[in-house]
This record gives C-alpha cells, sequence and structure tokens, in this order.
C-alpha cells in the first residue's frame, strides 16, 4: 500500500497547544506514525481534573479504531465517570525503545516514541457502541480473545465505564541515535552508547 493509498497519512494540523516549548526538532504531527505508537503501547496516561477541582494521572488500558481512541474506566474512579458525560483530557502513551548514556550525566537519555493527545472525552451511553469497543478492547489483548472469554455480565457492564477521545489535536515527539558528546568530553575515559529495550509478550491466549 503506498502512502497516498494509507487511511492514515497526513498529518495533524499543528495547534498552540501541541508545539512544544522546547526540543521542537524531534516533534512531528504524522498521523500514521502517530497511531503506529497508538497501536503498539500496551497502556496510556489520562489527565484530567477530577469534579473535585483536583488534577490526576491515571494509567489505562486503550484500543484505537480509526481515528477514535477508546479507553476504559470505572463509573467509580476518580474520573467521576458516572456522573458526567464530556470533559477535557490529556492522553500520552510512550514507548522506550533504548537506554542512551553518555560520557557525561547532562546527555544521559532515552530513544523513545511519545504521542500526545488533546481532547474533550465522551462518555460512551449508547448500547451497542459499548458493546462494539469494550470488544475492541478484548480483541487487542489478543486477536479473537472476545469468542475465546465470557462477555461482561449486567453488573460488571453497569461498573465499566468507557470512554471515546476524537484524535485530532496530536503530536509525537521522538528521539533516536546515539548519544550526545561535548568535545571536551570525547577522550574521557568513559563508555558510552546505547541499550535497545524492547516489550515481549510470553504469549497469547
Amino acid at each position: 500500500m503506498s502512502a497516498l493509498e494509507c487511511p492514515y497519512s497526513g498529518q495533524f494540523t499543528q495547534t498552540e497547544r501541541t508545539t512544544p516549548k522546547r526540543s521542537r526538532e524531534r516533534v512531528t504531527y504524522e498521523r500514521e506514525a502517530a497511531y503506529g505508537v497508538l497501536d503498539e503501547a500496551l497502556f496510556c496516561d489520562v489527565a484530567f481534573v477530577g469534579p473535585d477541582g483536583a488534577p490526576r494521572v491515571l494509567p489505562t488500558f486503550h484500543v484505537r479504531v480509526g481515528d477514535t481512541l477508546f479507553l476504559h474506566g470505572s463509573t467509580g474512579s476518580s474520573m467521576g465517570l458516572g456522573g458526567r458525560e464530556e470533559f477535557p483530557v490529556s492522553v500520552t502513551a510512550t514507548i522506550v525503545d533504548g537506554l542512551v548514556y553518555s560520557k557525561s550525566w547532562f546527555h544521559h537519555s532515552m530513544n523513545y516514541r511519545s504521542v500526545v493527545v488533546h481532547a474533550n472525552a465522551r462518555l460512551i451511553t449508547d448500547a451497542d457502541e459499548r458493546w462494539s469497543v469494550f470488544k475492541a478492547l478484548i480483541n487487542r489483548m489478543a486477536e479473537g480473545r472476545s469468542d475465546r472469554s465470557r462477555a461482561a455480565s449486567d453488573k460488571e457492564n453497569a461498573m465499566s465505564a468507557l470512554l471515546a477521545i476524537p484524535l485530532e489535536e496530536v503530536s509525537i515527539k521522538q528521539r533516536s541515535g546515539p548519544p550526545v558528546e561535548e568535545p571536551e568530553d570525547e577522550d574521557l575515559p568513559y563508555d558510552n552508547g546505547v541499550a535497545e529495550v524492547t516489550t515481549v509478550v510470553a504469549g497469547r491466549l
């Protein structure tokens, strides 16, 4: 499939919120690259302001379907999902590809790919949509897993909150390559380099 045929080619529109204050050379708005990170990351972190006015960040399981990110939560969680239908969130998903060792403390770093999403999260209430999203979340664990496990009971369904987050205001920041060294540090007697990091799923049921 060529880039022109790819349904996720093109870029997100850059906004004030997706424009970084530093290291701007590491940020892009490529839709396909951002979706690749969201699909590979095993979980994401969602930031929001709770009903009590306090900021919070929670890790949660997610799945992307087309141009929408879906999150799983609890109706009794600190998001207050049992009592509101739509609220602003920021979501991030990060994959660490390597630990970068430099000859100086300052230039130690990581090779990574990180996506940040800004949007209004919508609480899914339609029964058919909830079933479809719940199934997609389970199948993300392993293809066809929803057919090899019991569906949620009415009680379990009532305890589960599902959120839809439109993927419209999105950026991806990434670093790759060897460590940066100051010219005066090149001859220091210290090792440097990159240690690769991978996430391995030992088996899928």
